[in-house]
């Protein structure tokens, strides 16, 4: 037999011994192409991260001009984000934590650090978050003469199926609303959805979140502000109505969510020792 027949015989059995579909052959290439697409698949992830984290923070500088009423079509967020202090406040003291650099920073990821956050006792818990970051970015417009003219502080809480992240923007006396816009949430569509509504997101504006004892008394009402109450007129308008916005139909849970999610955030447990500094600063100034 020549040599080549032999060598063409041997392939022959060599082929007959490899079974494709044995279980064992078959676990080595689903094991291999496992292996090859985690490789892929995470070698992805690392080379799309810088992305995707510069596009997080042009995001939230996108929603921090929204709330602040500077944002326009076609201008330059980075450029227009240019007008706008961004600081790191110590929540229980209510002054700027400049140890922290605000680029590198993000209250929501620190709440989940035991070391960088404080637990919320279950009876004080009325947003529904667990745990605060000890410190929070805020944000200040400054007008021609360098007083605070608006101050832009994160806000966020459960409502009824999710979590609402959103900010308030808040005048200089720590307590008029200029303005309220949610960005991320996953309430029914149609329904507690509506938070992010313009239509009912402009009722906002001008109200209050404290009264004159200091009490926080701003609410999401039931229905229409003053209707279960008869108010008509100028008690509709204003008097008890500074504090309250109609709620939102059909979603009693969600409303009440933004009701405490306000209380929470503007409590003496959170942004209330800071506001109060902007506040005294802004008669000292004025």
């Amino acid at each position: 037999m020549s040599e080549e027949r032999k060598a063409q015989d041997a392939g022959r059995g060599a082929r007959k011994g490899f079974n494709r579909e044995s279980i064992k052959n078959v676990l080595i290439v689903a094991v291999s192409l496992s292996l090859v697409c985690s490789v892929l698949v995470s070698a992805t992830a690392v080379i799309l991260k810088p992305m995707q984290e510069q596009n997080e923070a042009l995001n939230m500088k996108k929603n921090v001009l929204l709330v602040a009423g500077l944002l326009e079509p076609g201008i330059d967020i980075e450029e227009r984000f240019g007008m706008v202090e961004t600081h790191i406040v110590d929540l229980a003291t209510g002054e700027y934590h400049d140890e922290i650099d605000p680029a590198e920073y993000d209250m929501i990821e620190a709440a989940n650090d035991p070391a960088m956050s404080v637990d919320i006792p279950a009876g004080e818990d009325i947003a529904g978050i667990g745990r605060r970051a000890k410190y929070a970015e805020v944000y200040v417009l400054r007008d021609e003469a360098g007083g605070v003219e608006t101050v832009i502080l994160p806000v966020y809480g459960m409502g009824l199926w999710s979590t609402m992240y959103g900010f308030i923007a808040l005048g200089p006396d720590g307590s008029t609303v200029q303005a309220l816009k949610f960005y991320k949430h996953a309430e029914t569509p149609g329904l507690g959805g509506e938070v992010d509504n313009e239509q009912w997101l402009a009722n906002w504006p001008g109200k209050r979140i404290y009264d004159e004892e200091g009490d926080i008394r701003i609410r999401v009402a039931k229905g229409t502000v003053g209707a279960a109450a008869g108010w008509t007129g100028a008690t509709a308008r204003g008097g008890a109505a500074i504090f309250q916005v109609d709620g939102i139909s059909g979603s009693t849970l969600t409303s009440r969510g933004v009701t405490n999610l306000l209380h929470y955030w503007m409590s003496d447990d959170a942004y209330r020792p800071y506001l109060e500094k902007v506040w005294r600063r802004s008669v000292e100034q004025s």
